[in-house]
């Protein structure tokens, strides 16, 4: 297919709202439009899983946040632009990138004992340094003395274990390669480099690195996720191309972040829950760190609680959203161990309440009849914006609310506040043991709890309806 051929498709897929491309974009392609109920099939395991992984594993788990034996401040996976350093200098930390302390199936493993229930890594980040076999040499297979290909590894040991796959791709900005966006930090004007290796064409960045490397990724690896970055200045024909590729992996999700107008099938709040969701239906993943920082920074030991990250799961699941939590592997290929005990405590949880989280619709009650006192959630988990503080949250399947109880009543006592008829209430942890249900004033139900709560993180109450 000629390039304005496939320009012109992209615009049309976008034209059309909910439309993908059928066949390889190199070959000939018609498009389709997607309807509700197709969408509905090919979001529906992503609509079920609720929680997967972040992965964010590149050079800059190298310098770890220290260039030229100081701390250099911010992101560790953003060092390179942070720093000010030299495409050359940066380049040279692919000699001493070797993680042969990584473990593919261990790391599969080890998402799966969380509850997770898909994995998203960093093929490909702003740095500029394909994580996997690419014709750009600038990769782990070519580059470092590792000499193998971990998104292939990653890919096989996912769909060995059941586990979806997904790969991250930073589309437009690239510190690398000349012609790739750079995002300005330390008074540097949005898009200006630092080194002249950089200055280039955009065009020629987009056709030689990032079309190629699309396409490798997917016919290659075949992700279920496609997730894009940071799509900076790119026109609505410079994004068209790369949307054009979807084409050849039917069934990929992809977010918002493409550019050019294109919406992708998610929403992506960063670092921060919503309030109430979208209030368009837009399907939504919160993705967050469990410490300050994405990429691996050895000064960054400022790791967020058991209790928040599984409050933060709740909350979003209780929003109808997905929870995408990241972890940043060292350079020799571990994943600190601070984020796998944390991991490892919320799959623990999950055993006995995950029939609360996937596969769940939101909070059916309306959030005026639930604010109750001052915030129950660390800050870090908030919104931006003032949130309705909640001491409880609920999630739904037929027949069923789920009552998240993050504070224990001290009355011992939880007023289901809405007209709901209770057949029967249980705790989650102890189904055979019902609770006792009373009738009060407005139509309401009131349920009597234990004097004390049987876990402290977060005791599920179940109500069972009609």
């Amino acid at each position: 297919m000629k390039k304005r051929e496939v320009i012109l498709l992209a615009l049309l897929c976008g034209a059309l709202g909910q439309t993908r491309p059928e066949g390889p974009a190199t070959g000939p392609a018609a498009v389709v439009q997607e309807t509700a109920a197709q969408k509905d099939a090919r979001m529906h395991w992503w609509r079920e899983a609720r929680f997967g992984l972040f992965i964010h594993w590149g050079l800059y788990a190298v310098p770890a946040g220290v260039y030229q034996g100081k701390p250099v401040p911010d992101l560790g996976e953003w060092i390179m632009n942070n720093a000010s350093i030299p495409v050359n200098t940066y380049a040279a930390y692919a000699k001493a990138f070797n993680p042969t302390k990584f473990n593919a199936e261990q790391w599969v493993e080890m998402a799966k004992a969380a509850g997770m229930k898909y994995i998203v890594i960093t093929a490909k980040h702003h740095d500029g340094f394909a994580m996997f076999k690419s014709q750009d040499p600038f990769n782990i297979v070519d580059a470092t003395p590792y000499g193998k290909d971990p998104i292939a590894e990653l890919a096989a040991a996912c769909r060995k274990a059941g586990l979806h796959f997904g790969v991250y791709y930073s589309q437009s900005q690239d510190w690398h390669h000349a012609g790739g966006y750079a995002y300005g930090r330390d008074g540097r004007k949005n898009g200006d480099h630092w080194d002249a290796a950089q200055a280039g064409s955009f065009d020629d960045y987009l056709q030689g690195v990032a079309i190629p490397q699309v396409r490798e990724l997917l016919t290659q690896y075949q992700p279920d996720v496609l997730w894009w970055d940071t799509s900076g200045p790119m026109t609505r024909e410079e994004a068209g191309e790369l949307h054009a590729l979807l084409g050849l992996r039917p069934g990929v999700i992809t977010n918002n972040r493409l550019g050019g107008g294109f919406k992708g099938d998610t929403e992506t709040p960063e670092q921060r829950i919503p309030v109430t969701g979208f209030a368009d239906g837009r399907d939504f993943e919160v993705c967050m760190t469990i410490n300050g920082t994405w990429g691996y920074k050895s000064t960054d030991v400022n790791f967020k609680s058991t209790q928040t990250l599984l409050r933060n799961l709740v909350d979003i699941a209780s929003k109808g959203g997905n929870y995408l939590l990241n972890v940043g592997p060292t350079a020799a290929g571990e994943i600190p161990q601070p984020e796998v005990e944390r991991l490892a405590a919320i799959g623990a949880w999950l055993k006995v309440n995950g029939e609360s989280i996937y596969a769940t619709g939101p909070n059916p009650f309306p959030a005026a009849a639930v604010a109750t006192s001052p915030a129950t959630l660390p800050a870090t988990s908030r919104p931006r914006t003032p949130p309705v503080v909640w001491d409880w949250r609920a999630t739904t399947k037929p027949g069923r609310i789920y009552i998240h109880l993050l504070t224990w009543p001290a009355s011992q006592r939880f007023t289901v506040p809405g007209p709901v008829q209770v057949l029967k209430a249980y705790l989650l942890a102890d189904p055979e043991k019902a609770l006792e249900v009373v009738p009060v004033a407005g139509g309401l139900s009131r349920v009597t709890l234990p004097a004390v709560a049987p876990d402290a993180l977060d005791t599920v109450l179940v109500l069972q309806t009609r």
